[in-house]
């Protein structure tokens, strides 16, 4: 992912995701995951902390533990995601394909959508 990113991805090991080729994301407070799009439709559940999420139309959308959320299929839905937080934000998140088809990459770096700074995860911090 374009830009400053600091995130871990990891397969999950609950049953829930077994097969389904779930994930886990972890951003760690002041972390970013860089201006990204996905090939397939995303559902995602923020498990701990605060997710702030800024979309290819410049809006923000902030997801509180708990929340669940779809990240849509394509390159006209380039986002990035970032922790403003003191605690590590998790999510779980599950792609839209078929049980046992490989998902890879996970993400794909994009740049920042027209009229947005690559920086926008230290300006939305400030």
């Amino acid at each position: 992912m374009a830009g400053q990113q600091t995130m871990t991805i990891r397969p999950t090991r609950s049953r829930a995701g077994a097969g389904t080729g779930a994930r886990e994301v972890v951003i760690p407070p002041g972390g970013c995951t860089g201006w990204h799009y996905h090939r397939v439709r995303l559902n995602a559940v923020v498990l701990a902390g605060t997710l702030t999420r800024v979309l290819h139309d410049r809006s923000v959308v902030v997801h509180r533990a708990g929340a669940a959320f779809v990240e849509p299929a394509g390159i006209r839905h380039i986002h990035l995601g970032h922790n403003l937080g003191s605690e590590p934000v998790v999510i779980h998140v599950t792609p839209a394909v078929p049980a046992g088809t490989a998902l890879t990459p996970f993400s794909i770096p994009a740049p920042a959508p027209a009229g947005i700074t690559p920086a926008v995860c230290r300006e939305h911090a400030a």
